[in-house]
């Protein structure tokens, strides 16, 4: 699928991966809608790309539903969504004193990173499905984001890589749910990127976790991960598959 002039909804695009993709998709001539929480950037970044910014909490179906609709009848036609929105949290399963892990943010985890991508698929598929094919047969393109701690989950990781490993598990029926509409699916799986939270911590401390990666051995950039989504539309023959983007690392426990 071509990018140039192609309508994409990015949740999550006012920070982090998800900014980098907004920015790499408007450059390459698409027509861009953010949807992200009003506390986010997304409201300066989209009028610097000319694109158009909508808030939306990914687990409120009713404010995602509307947002979808808006978005795509901002852009004239909804033909990629990728989907960034997501939380990392930390806690073992057994804390001081042999606590159990509260339950409730587990649950939230697996509700804004598993079931918010979900969602987003679901309504934007519909919006997609209407779509006239292209050259190729394509109507759309759904790009989800996974994590390296969907294969090894670290220590105080239980939550983060359930809601991350289920949205591994999602991406091949999916794709194969949405294959006779046209629709392809895949899902990247970053490892250690210059996200948000991680640029919070000292400089030696990103140093650090940037020296356990075997080449190149720094963090990644967000700018790559915006350079493979921007690939995948691009390239017709992916789908149904889920690409780690780590440079070759293997986490270990802790």
């Amino acid at each position: 699928m071509d990018l140039q002039g192609a309508g994409a909804i990015v949740t999550g695009g006012g920070s982090g991966l998800g900014e980098a993709t907004v920015r790499a998709f408007a450059a390459k001539g698409a027509k861009v809608a953010i949807l992200d929480l009003a506390k986010s950037n997304g409201v300066a970044i989209a009028k610097e790309v000319n694109g158009t910014f909508i808030e939306a909490d990914v687990t409120n179906s009713e404010q995602l539903s509307a947002a979808i609709d808006k978005a795509t009848q901002a852009l004239g036609a909804a033909h990629i969504l990728v989907n960034c929105a997501g939380i990392a949290t930390a806690g073992k399963t057994l804390g001081k004193g042999e606590a159990p892990l509260d339950l409730e943010p587990f649950r939230r985890t697996i509700e804004i990173n598993l079931i918010g991508t979900f969602n987003a698929i679901r309504l934007a598929a519909a919006k997609m499905a209407k779509n006239a094919p292209n050259a190729g047969g394509e109507r759309g393109v759904v790009i989800n984001t996974a994590s390296v701690a969907a294969f090894e989950g670290q220590i105080g990781q239980a939550a983060y890589s359930a809601s991350k490993g289920g949205v591994v598990g999602i991406t091949l029926p999916v794709a194969r749910d949405l294959a006779s509409y046209g629709i392809r699916v895949c899902t990247i799986a970053p490892g250690i990127f210059e996200t948000p939270m991680l640029m919070g911590l000292p400089e030696s401390a990103r140093q650090s976790l940037g020296a356990m990666v075997p080449f190149p051995s720094r963090l990644g950039r967000p700018s790559e991960y915006a350079q493979l989504a921007c690939h995948i539309v691009e390239n017709a023959m992916l789908n149904g598959e889920t690409i780690r983007l780590d440079g070759a690392i293997r986490m270990q426990p802790r």
